[in-house]
């Protein structure tokens, strides 16, 4: 029997049988401006010649799956002969879910599974169980750690004991992925460039040059100077598509004081943007968002819980999600963290190697366990008990 991981998630998919690699792909379609009839899925990005203007079609809105539809088609595509070949009389699969998931989705997800998929068996679970899950399969010795999952739509920031999540701790902020790519798109489009269509593009000016500072104020100071001594500035040259495929960033040495350059490129000129932006995840509120930032919850999180288990929650501190891969994320989160505990308390702060797909490989851990079984509803159990079982077996 195999396994199929899928951890289903608001901005990409992380999918693969337990035995084999997993896969990061789009989870959502695409039209672009050529092509307005057509619609691409998943990962056939790579196939539209002209990306500018790309149209964005996602199966989740504020992090819940509402778009049943294009989720179908995206699913349809991942289980179809394109890529995974499902076979779904013989193959269970681990499908993740997030927290605090409503009902109606649910229901819905079980009926798709079950009824029209026909998986033999589903494990329903939160991405971060299976990144715990992960976590205290790497360190036995641990007892607890903390999940700090800040992805496409929002950042959860979720303990768990022995496997257990503890539900009145966990706490979600409203920032994500998404709403830094929106920021950042509208903070270009007032200074320099109207590049409020072009999230594809953006989104990968955001990857490519952004990064947490460690001294905000010090480095606002630095982006103010002139010409050499301004370290934070670059020039970021925007793809064409038709020469320039992929968006990079100048070398120094090549630099121009005026930005304008000969060889006719488009190019944008980024400062204090370049941190400001993932700062957002720090402080929400200087964007207006009343919300506490990270490492601000985190200490918060661990506070609601009982004293005893507080220290072994504050030096297990796990990072997962793509906007932890921003440079220098894990060290600002340590040294705010570090500074808001207690001084005889350790605080240790772990960036996987890998943190979006973490919790995927949490799932092929999970797969193989000798228990899996009991945790599944197999397609019988549903047949026979309909949502009900669903609702009683996993620990949603």
């Amino acid at each position: 029997m195999a396994t199929l991981v899928l951890d289903n998630g608001a901005y990409t998919a992380k999918i693969g049988y337990s035995h084999a690699n997993v896969s990061v792909i789009p989870n959502c379609q695409f039209r672009s401006k050529t092509a307005r009839l057509k619609t691409f899925t998943a990962n056939q990005l790579d196939e539209i010649k002209d990306p500018s203007g790309l149209y964005y079609i996602l199966p989740f809105q504020k992090g819940y799956l509402v778009n049943w539809d294009v989720q179908r088609q995206v699913w349809d595509y991942l289980f179809g002969k394109e890529m995974y070949k499902v076979d779904f009389v013989d193959t269970n699969i681990i499908i993740t879910e997030p927290y605090f998931n409503f009902s109606s989705i649910q229901e819905s997800m079980n009926e798709i599974l079950f009824e029209e998929y026909q998986f033999q068996a589903a494990l329903r679970v939160n991405a971060g169980a299976l990144s715990a899950h992960r976590y205290f399969r790497d360190n036995p010795s641990e007892l607890c750690c903390i999940i700090v999952d800040s992805g496409y739509s929002f950042t959860h920031i979720v303990p768990y004991c022995r496997s257990k999540k503890k539900k009145e701790a966990i706490i979600r902020i409203n920032v994500g992925g998404k709403l830094l790519t929106n920021h950042l798109k509208e903070i270009i489009s007032y200074r320099q460039l109207h590049v409020m269509d072009e999230t594809h593009v953006i989104n990968q000016v955001k990857e490519d040059v952004c990064y947490v500072s460690q001294a905000f104020y010090k480095d606002m100071e630095i982006a103010k100077l002139k010409g050499e001594e301004n370290t934070v500035m670059v020039d970021y040259v925007l793809p064409d598509f038709s020469t320039i495929k992929k968006g990079f960033c100048k070398p120094r040495e090549e630099m121009v004081a005026s930005g304008k350059y000969s060889t006719g490129e488009q190019t944008l000129r980024l400062t204090n943007e370049r941190f400001a932006v993932p700062e957002i995840l720090f402080h929400p509120s200087d964007i207006g968002i009343q919300e506490m930032g990270i490492p601000e919850a985190i200490v918060h999180s661990i506070q609601n819980l009982p004293e005893e288990m507080q220290p072994h929650f504050f030096k297990n501190i796990v990072l997962t999600g793509g906007n932890t891969l921003f440079p220098g994320f894990r060290d600002r989160v340590y040294s705010e963290v570090r500074c808001l505990t207690p001084t005889d308390y350790d605080v240790s702060v772990v960036l996987p190697e890998n943190p979006i797909t973490y919790s995927w490989e949490g799932g092929k851990l999970i797969s193989e366990n000798d228990d899996f079984e009991d945790m599944v509803v197999t397609r019988e159990d549903y047949e026979e008990h309909g949502h009900t079982i669903c609702e009683e077996k996993f620990d949603i």
